[in-house]
């Protein structure tokens, strides 16, 4: 039993990483037996890791017709966009309460570690796994699991959205458009113990990017049936990191 418990984990993050980087085509229908095969494993822990994913929103299931991918459309990622400034505007106000000296200096140092990465020519790839780990260090301090875990939920959701996005955001505006500043201000609030300036600070840092989300979907689609870099980068990066 233990054994298996530990194929449907590995395989539940393996599926999980292609679903969230849509390495399965908007609604198309998985193919079970091809995915045991790619996978080494059997019918049994497949599906048990499949509803897992059904369950948390990375794949769709028709009674009957097997398991899908999720669609691709701009009202649900609007949706997941609300939910994630919901969640971290909540996070940081309460950050701002309860997060300890320490924590605190710990986050502000590895942001200010990071922000040599966030340079002409890098990755979108690293640019949003370097965002994600900010954000989920700071919604760890507010010592509150539930919200970590909801937001981890949510990013998984729009991963391959955000790629497009900050890709589209360096074209438009050049790499310099892309640093660390919003994450200082915010951190520098919660530091403070400004609950409220850091929740609406962060609600607005969230917030600016809503305005580009139906032209992102259109570009995800274009990447997803024409691939291009960004598409490659992802796969290549897949190989050696999990979500």
């Amino acid at each position: 039993m233990e054994k298996e418990l530990g194929a449907v984990d590995r395989i539940y993050h393996q599926v999980k990483e292609m679903a969230a980087s849509y390495q399965f085509k908007p609604e198309e229908r998985l193919n079970e037996s091809a995915l045991a095969i790619r996978l080494e494993t059997s019918r049994t822990p497949l599906r048990e890791a499949l509803n897992r994913l059904v369950a948390e929103g990375f794949l769709t299931s028709r009674h009957g017709n097997g398991f899908f991918c999720r669609s691709l459309n701009p009202a649900e990622i609007m949706d997941l966009y609300e939910a994630r400034a919901a969640i971290e505007s909540e996070a940081a106000r309460l950050a701002a309460r309860r997060a300890k000296p320490a924590e605190l200096e710990a986050l502000a140092a590895q942001l200010d570690l990071s922000k040599d990465r966030y340079s002409p020519g890098a990755s979108p790839v690293d640019l949003v796994r370097l965002d994600e780990t900010f954000h989920l260090g700071l919604a760890a301090l507010s010592h509150n699991g539930e919200l970590v875990r909801l937001l981890k939920n949510v990013n998984g959701r729009i991963h391959y959205v955000r790629l497009i996005d900050l890709q589209s955001l360096s074209e438009r505006d050049g790499p310099a458009a892309i640093t660390t500043q919003p994450h200082g201000e915010i951190l520098a609030l919660v530091r403070d113990g400004d609950g409220e300036r850091a929740a609406a600070a962060m609600r607005a840092h969230i917030e600016r990017r809503l305005e580009e989300v139906t032209a992102n979907v259109r570009a995800a689609f274009s990447q997803l049936y024409a691939p291009l870099e960004i598409a490659t980068s992802e796969r290549r990066t897949q190989g050696s990191s999990t979500l």
